[in-house]
């Protein structure tokens, strides 16, 4: 079966983690996926794997300009899509004293400004066809917090606030929007930290898979169109 069939979907930070997982699934579920995230490479070797229907559009979402551009490369050479899932982050740890300006300004930028681009520059069009679906990848830190999490909890909650603001202007518009908001996943974002080494975090043998996040965002997607999957908080069970 293909849910998706033909519908236009983008996906950031699709090259690896959970990008990739719901770029993957998007694709065999039907959907034209527009893979978007930074290395040339990575996009190439991920849209190579998962098959004709991906394409690749590099962007660097730290920087506000090139996000700018690649949405309007978007819309001319693909158009206007049914689903865009907000994917990339950057999670850095350092207490407040020792977080710097730059990296509290580039979690801001690329876990809530570039969703927040993303979402103004399509939304409108998603409105006047009555269709769409917006899925904004979070993060149990969007609500919990932890020490040495600042910046990526300030991000965080910003975007969950985005996201509610959106459910309520969208109700009965046709465009749905669903966060999606997992505890640890087991991707490289961790490969810094060490998790394994660090008292008090899970172990990446006990975190979430990023398929299973990905399949979290397909039930959201595939609900009846009267239905809108307000939010999802996933643990390991």
């Amino acid at each position: 079966m293909n849910p998706f069939d033909g519908q236009l979907a983008i996906v950031t930070g699709a090259s690896r983690g959970i990008g990739l997982a719901t770029a993957t699934m998007l694709a065999r579920c039907g959907a034209k996926v527009v893979l978007v995230a930074r290395g040339v490479a990575a996009l190439e070797t991920a849209a190579k794997a998962i098959g004709p229907r991906a394409s690749v559009v590099p962007c660097d979402v730290a920087d506000r300009g090139a996000v700018e551009r690649a949405i309007e490369s978007i819309r001319a050479t693909f158009g206007v899509p049914r689903i865009l899932v907000s994917s990339a982050g950057v999670f850095r740890l350092a207490p407040v004293e020792l977080t710097t300006t730059d990296d509290f300004a580039a979690a801001l930028q690329v876990n809530l400004l570039a969703p927040f681009l993303f979402v103004r520059g399509f939304l409108g069009d998603m409105k006047a066809a009555r269709a769409g679906h917006i899925v904004t990848i979070g993060s149990v830190a969007d609500r919990s917090i932890f020490p040495g999490n600042a910046a990526y909890a300030a991000s965080k909650f910003g975007a969950r606030a985005m996201h509610e603001v959106l459910r309520a202007e969208l109700k009965g518009s046709g465009v749905r929007a669903t966060l999606v908001a997992p505890g640890p996943v087991d991707t490289r974002l961790w490969d810094e930290i060490d998790p394994d080494s660090q008292p008090g975090f899970t172990p990446r043998r006990e975190m979430l898979s990023p398929e299973s996040v990905a399949r979290a965002v397909e039930f959201s997607l595939s609900c009846a169109a009267e239905v809108n999957v307000d939010e999802l908080r996933l643990s390991r069970s």
